[in-house]
C-alpha cells in the first residue's frame, strides 16, 4: 500500500500540477516582468514557451511519482536515485531538444533550469523512497496485527474447549437420572433438546461474538434440562427486551455461569434456586442467584468462571463483574 492509492490518477494528477507550480516559480515571478518588455510574435512565443515549461515539468513530476510509488520496490535509496537522475536526465535532454528553438543556449543551459531539474530529481526519489518505507512498515504492521487475531483466536478456542468435557459429563449424569426413572417421554424430548444444545456447542467453534438472541435461545434449551434434571426445583426468570436482543457476546457465556449455579449451590426442596436474567442500566447481562452452599466443598477445577473472563477480556476487551454477598451471587456482562 502506498501513499497515493493506486487508483488516483485524480489526485496524482492534482499533486503534479500544485508541485509544477513551485518547481516553476522563478520564471512565474519574472514572467509579468519580461512579458512587459516583448510585444508581437516575441510575446506570443514567451507565452507559448512558458505553457511548455509548466506542462513539460507537470507531466515528468507525474511520471517520476507514479514510477517511484508502483514501480520501483527497493529498499536502497542509492538505486532509486539512480533511476530517477537517469530518468530525469532523458527528460531534460527532451527538453533540451523541443524548446531550443524557443530559448537562448544560456536559459537551456542556466542554473535555474539545472537547479529545477535537479529538484524534481531528489524531492520525487525521497518521496517514492519514504513512501516505500512507509508501505513495507504498515505491511509489517497488518501481518502483525493478523498474527494477534490469530492467536487471540486460538486462546479463545481453547479456552471454549475447556468448557465442554465439563458440561459433557454433568448432561450425561442428568440422562442417567431420567432413564432410571424410565419416563420414555421426558427422557426422549430430554434427548432432543440436549441435541440441540451440543450442536450450539459444537458450532461454538466457529464464532467468536454472537448475538444476545443466540444465547438465549441456547438457554431456554438448557433450561429444560436443568428443570428436569433438578425436578423444577431449578428454574429460569429470564426479562430481556427485543430490541437488545442483537447485542453482542462471546459465544456460550451463559453455560459456565450456570454450571457454576449448579456446582456450588444445593438445589433441592428447602432450596429453590431461581435464576434471573436480565439487563441492568448499563447494559450488561446480569445473572443472579441465591446462594445455599452445599455443606461439603464442591468437587471442581474451577476453571469455568475463570475462563469466561479470559474470552471477555480476549474477545471484547472488556472485564466481566462478579458480585457475591454471601446470600446472593451475581455476574455481569458486559456486551458490545
Amino acid at each position: 500500500m502506498n501513499l497515493l492509492d493506486k487508483n488516483s490518477a485524480l489526485k496524482l494528477t492534482l499533486i503534479s500540477l500544485v508541485s509544477a507550480v513551485f518547481i516553476v516559480y522563478p520564471n512565474i515571478a519574472r514572467f509579468a516582468w519580461d512579458l512587459s518588455f516583448l510585444d508581437g510574435a516575441a510575446r506570443t512565443s514567451h507565452i507559448s514557451f512558458f505553457v511548455f515549461r509548466y506542462v513539460f515539468f507537470t507531466v515528468l513530476i507525474w511520471i517520476l511519482v507514479k514510477l517511484n510509488l508502483w514501480k520501483l520496490d527497493s529498499v536502497s535509496l542509492k538505486k532509486r536515485l539512480l533511476y530517477n537522475f537517469m530518468v530525469t536526465a532523458v527528460a531534460y535532454a527532451l527538453y533540451v531538444g523541443v524548446s531550443v528553438s524557443y530559448c537562448t543556449k544560456a536559459d537551456c543551459f542556466g542554473g535555474i533550469l539545472l537547479f529545477q531539474f535537479s529538484v524534481v530529481w531528489i524531492i520525487c526519489s525521497f518521496f517514492g523512497h519514504v513512501s516505500y518505507l512507509y508501505s513495507v512498515q504498515l505491511k509489517k504492521e497488518q501481518e502483525i496485527e493478523q498474527l494477534k487475531i490469530k492467536n487471540l483466536q486460538s486462546r479463545c478456542d481453547a479456552l471454549a474447549n475447556q468448557i465442554n468435557p465439563h458440561f459433557f459429563f454433568n448432561s450425561l449424569n442428568g440422562l442417567t437420572a431420567l432413564i432410571r426413572k424410565k419416563d420414555d417421554e421426558k427422557t426422549l424430548v430430554y434427548v432432543n433438546k440436549l441435541s440441540d444444545v451440543f450442536r450450539y456447542i459444537l458450532q461454538s467453534d466457529k464464532k467468536g461474538l454472537v448475538r444476545l438472541e443466540d444465547e438465549l435461545a441456547f438457554v431456554q434449551a438448557f433450561r429444560y434440562m436443568m428443570e428436569v434434571r433438578f425436578a423444577n426445583k431449578l428454574v429460569f426468570d429470564i426479562d430481556v427486551k427485543r430490541e437488545h436482543l442483537n447485542l453482542k457476546l462471546p459465544v456460550l457465556s451463559m453455560l459456565p455461569i450456570i454450571d457454576n449455579v449448579v456446582v456450588h449451590n444445593m438445589i433441592d426442596s428447602q432450596h429453590k434456586m431461581e435464576v434471573k436474567i436480565y439487563l441492568n442500566e448499563r447494559m450488561e447481562l446480569v445473572v443472579s442467584n441465591p446462594v445455599y452452599p452445599k455443606l461439603s466443598p464442591p468437587v471442581t477445577n474451577g476453571t469455568g468462571i475463570k475462563n469466561l473472563e479470559h474470552r471477555f477480556s480476549l474477545m471484547t476487551g472488556k472485564q466481566i463483574r462478579i458480585e457475591d454477598d454471601g446470600t446472593a451471587f451475581a455476574v455481569f456482562l458486559p456486551l458490545i
